[in-house]
């Protein structure tokens, strides 16, 4: 199998999510080149051939100009599959470039098992598997599922990729900082997270209680805040915030790809819940087995004994 990886230039810089892409394509053991519109000296850490066009002329993002910049590098490549990340980038321009191709497109790619690409249903609590029909098959990969097993490293092998037509009324301006959210999580060094396990609104109180008591702060998954249990300034994953605190406590958190993507680089994670199979177990250093409307409650009343 041949990838065409097309790779990210953010504001003078590649973006994790690029290395993602190539470690997609090391786990199923495909050959990889990448496309990338961005500048001759800042280039991702690969072995492989790059296809580099100039973000000046191009534009470090222009729908219309850059599908057509993948489709030539498509003509040049010839591959099996398109790939990109799963992020404001790649979900905008993955099914302009499947239309341009006439391929099919696969969202949210979390595995790939037995020639099928693995995608996340049911709100993540199951899973499919999907084989498109077409020559060419346009993938996204959800953050964090496939994460390089080290730090990126490579030359890749430079080759200038050039359009004739550039027309477009589409004109990158730049980029807006986003809204800072009102709990800066990214800065906690203790943070307790409530999942959709901790059963309804108001068990929001008991894990708060516990957050207060390890000197804190009160975080929630993506299916808590969308119950508006929780406010989204606290909310972790990959529609939330990324975090790495020095201890994470997940209550009642099954584990979704999107909400591992955000927490797992904390120095250490104790999950409270009661299946023992549940996707948290395969990050978290302590998996407590057990009723957490039980556990939380005592385990904050010893903490504020002492």
């Amino acid at each position: 199998m041949k990838t065409l990886l097309v790779g990210e230039y953010r504001d003078g810089k590649i973006p994790a999510s690029t290395y993602e892409l190539a470690a997609f394509a090391q786990k199923i053991g495909a050959e990889a080149a990448m496309i990338l519109v961005g500048d001759t000296g800042v280039v991702p850490k690969f072995d492989g051939r790059l296809l580099l066009a100039d973000a000046a002329k191009y534009g470090e993002y222009n729908p219309d100009v850059h599908k057509k910049l993948v489709k030539a590098a498509v003509t040049r490549e010839n591959p099996d599959v398109v790939v990109l990340a799963h992020s404001s980038y790649g979900w905008d321009l993955a099914p302009r470039i499947a239309n341009l191709l006439g391929a099919a497109q696969v969202s949210e790619v979390v595995d790939y098992a037995d020639g099928a690409f693995v995608v996340p249903v049911c709100n993540a609590k199951m899973r499919r598997s999907l084989k498109a029909r077409t020559a060419v098959t346009v993938v996204t990969l959800q953050a964090g599922a496939f994460s390089p097993a080290g730090e990126p490293e490579g030359t890749p092998d430079i080759e200038p990729l050039d359009i004739p037509d550039t027309a477009s009324p589409v004109e990158f301006v730049g980029y807006e900082a986003a809204q800072k959210a009102a709990v800066d999580l990214s800065r906690a060094d203790v943070i307790v997270s409530a999942g959709r396990g901790i059963g309804k609104k108001e068990n929001v109180a008991m894990i708060a209680a516990l957050a207060e008591a390890v000197g804190g702060q009160l975080a929630a998954s993506r299916p808590v805040v969308d119950a508006d249990w929780v406010e989204h300034s606290r909310q972790v994953g990959t529609t939330g915030q990324t975090v790495s605190p020095k201890l994470y406590i997940a209550c009642g958190i099954s584990g979704a790809i999107q909400h591992l993507a955000g927490m797992k680089k904390s120095e250490f994670i104790i999950a409270v819940n009661t299946d023992r199979d549940a996707p948290i177990g395969e990050v978290a250093d302590v998996m407590v087995l057990a009723d957490l409307k039980e556990f939380i409650p005592a385990l904050t009343e010893k903490l504020k004994a002492h």
